[in-house]
């Protein structure tokens, strides 16, 4: 099954490659595809519209997902903010320096954090399919190491004690990581469809 995918964010384009691969044949977003606006209130409402987006302008399936990191001292922000937290041109530098400084006086212990994904996938006669995956954690106390992409070396995951997403080859990552479970849970629900 082919699936055009609706990320413009190369790293995520790689993570959803691997975590697919002999599952499902992702295609890269068409560089001609302008930004889509994500202003949806949760994160299924942004994926919806990605998808909406990439499938109305490609005529093909289109898989489409949006993610939050959500601190439990910040009564779950910045959740759907995430990739702007630190204003719509934020690099995700400064939306770690960001997070960090409003967590400046909170102990680690106090830090539960989880990321939430949410993956949709839409065929031009407007069926669909969701899923979701979740890993809970802790958000570190500094940022640790420079593997993956986004909020990971500052992402503490509860199966990897000690270590932040930062810290873990991509194949440990992909095994566990919230983007990991939503899509292997699509490509079983894909399986039966197909």
């Amino acid at each position: 099954m082919k699936l055009v995918s609706a990320t413009a964010n190369p790293h995520k384009y790689k993570e959803m490659v691997q975590i697919l691969s002999g599952k499902v044949e992702l295609l890269p977003r068409p560089s001609v595809i302008p930004e889509i606006v994500e202003d949806a209130p949760d994160l299924q409402g942004n994926a919806l519209l990605k998808a909406k987006a990439i499938m109305r302008a490609t005529g093909m399936p289109a898989i489409a997902d949006d993610t939050g990191l959500e601190v439990e001292f910040l009564d779950d922000r910045p959740g759907v903010h995430s990739a702007r937290y630190a204003g719509m041109d934020a690099e995700p530098s400064d939306n770690i320096e960001k997070l960090l400084k409003e967590l400046s006086e909170v102990p680690l212990e106090k830090r539960g954090a989880r990321f939430r994904t949410v993956i949709v996938v839409l065929w031009p006669d407007e069926k669909l399919i969701t899923s979701e995956g979740i890993v809970t954690g802790r958000i570190a106390l500094a940022p640790s190491g420079h593997l993956g992409f986004g909020y990971d070396p500052i992402f503490l995951p509860c199966e990897m004690e000690g270590k932040t997403f930062g810290e873990i080859s991509d194949s440990k990552k992909n095994t566990i990581s919230h983007r990991g479970r939503a899509l292997n849970a699509i490509a079983s629900m894909l399986s039966v469809i197909a």
